[in-house]
Formats: C-alpha cells, sequence, structure tokens
C-alpha cells in the first residue's frame, strides 16, 4: 500500500496540476470607496462543452484526522474545478497525473495541505481525491462549468486505498 507524505501548498509545488489561489496584498489595489482591496488571481477557467453552464456551488466537508485512507479519485474532463476554503482551517488536496491507460497514476500521485482562506484550480481532466477537510469540518466554495452529462464528473474506485501520511508542517 502506497502512502503520501503531503507537503505545504505553493504555488510552484502545485503549478503543474493547477493554480492556487490565495489574496496577495502586494498585487491588490483600493476600491469601494477605499475600504477593500481587491487581488485578480491569474487563474483563467477553462471549460471544453459549449454545453455547460458556470456553476457556484458550496461544499460542506465533513472533517478527519491524518493519516487517512482515499478510495477514490475523480475527474472532469469538461471543466476545470476550483476549491476555495471558506471555514476549513486545513485542507487535503491529492492529485495524480494520468497513466497510459487514462487512470490517476499513483506512483506519481502528490499531495498538499492548503489552509483557510486559500484555495485551488485543478486543471480540466486533472485526477484528484474529493475535496476534505482537516480536522473540523468546514465550507468550500466550489466554481466548475457543469452540462449535467455524465460526463462532468468521472469516479475512479481505486483497486486499494491510497494512504495519505501526516502533515508536518514547515519551519515559518
Amino acid at each position: 500500500m502506497q502512502t503520501l507524505l503531503p507537503k505545504r501548498l505553493t504555488p510552484s509545488a502545485f503549478s503543474p496540476f493547477g493554480e492556487v489561489l490565495f489574496f496577495d496584498p502586494d498585487r491588490s489595489r483600493l476600491v469601494n470607496d477605499g475600504r477593500a482591496l481587491r487581488f485578480d488571481t491569474d487563474t483563467r477557467f477553462d471549460h471544453a462543452s459549449p454545453d455547460g453552464e458556470p456553476v457556484l456551488s458550496i461544499y460542506r466537508a465533513e472533517g478527519g484526522p491524518l493519516p487517512t485512507r482515499l478510495v477514490t479519485f475523480e475527474r472532469h474532463p469538461l471543466s476545470s474545478q476550483a476549491f476555495v476554503a471558506l471555514s476549513a482551517e486545513s485542507f487535503l488536496i491529492v492529485v495524480a497525473p494520468e497513466d497510459r491507460k487514462g487512470l490517476p497514476d499513483l506512483a506519481r500521485a502528490e499531495a498538499f495541505v492548503g489552509h483557510r482562506g486559500e484555495g485551488v484550480n485543478y486543471t480540466r481532466n486533472l485526477w484528484h481525491a474529493p475535496i476534505a477537510a482537516i480536522g473540523p469540518g468546514g465550507d468550500f466554495l466550489m466554481f466548475m462549468w457543469e452540462s449535467g452529462s455524465s460526463v462532468d464528473c468521472i469516479v475512479h474506485p481505486l483497486p486499494e486505498p491510497l494512504v495519505v501520511g501526516t502533515f508536518q508542517s514547515p519551519a515559518e
């Protein structure tokens, strides 16, 4: 059984899989009569179906400890998918490139830990584990295009669980 050790979510470490979403005060501008700062991310949402429409949802995810066992991966062939942690203190992101058979390549899987106020935008068709809060549960904002077809979300049960080990926070 394979065990992954998660690492801190950073834009450079996550770049092969999509973008990290976060507020950057150094690249923000004053708006709303000087009462707010606005930061426009570099993220661009990708969708391949002319039938799809944008969907903005709130997920309430149960929390749990690390280590954990993952039993499924999923992908969205028609759209990128973004999650932002609204109230979850920390969350688990597990991604895997596609193997030669079109399935998740678990030997090249990577795990990351994000924190409240951060998010990710998975590239279209990327295999990933379902969103999961670490510790207490919490809410996530989710954005993607959906057509209502069975191709919107492909779920793949893993032949054996993938274990994600304990996260060791790097020294600040």
